[in-house]
């Protein structure tokens, strides 16, 4: 099953700047065969359920391996089964959307 999933890798103990943390993650995604998409609070990749996931495991198992006693992560996960849609397909619509008239 295809998923889309916004991921927000919190490292904890290791001081106030995590840009190396995260980094790393999105490093882990792109060796996973992803294409994540960074925002300034979190980073959107694209799917299938298992690959996704694994990767998202992964990024923990490293960054523990790096030291980092503590991880906290929120996950925004949707799936779609009446269309396909990508994330582009998504930002698209909003596009469109915002691109409308005012009524």
């Amino acid at each position: 099953m295809r998923v889309s999933v916004d991921i927000c890798v919190i490292p904890m103990g290791v001081g106030a700047s995590v840009s190396a943390e995260v980094a790393r993650c999105v490093e882990i995604l792109q060796h996973h065969g992803l294409h994540p998409r960074s925002h300034p609070f979190g980073t959107a990749v694209e799917g299938e359920w298992d690959e996704v996931f694994r990767a998202i495991r992964a990024c923990h198992e490293a960054l523990h391996a790096t030291g980092v006693p503590r991880l906290m992560t929120t996950l925004k996960v949707g799936t779609r089964v009446d269309k396909p849609q990508s994330l582009d397909d998504k930002m698209r619509a909003l596009a469109d959307q915002l691109s409308a008239p005012l009524p």
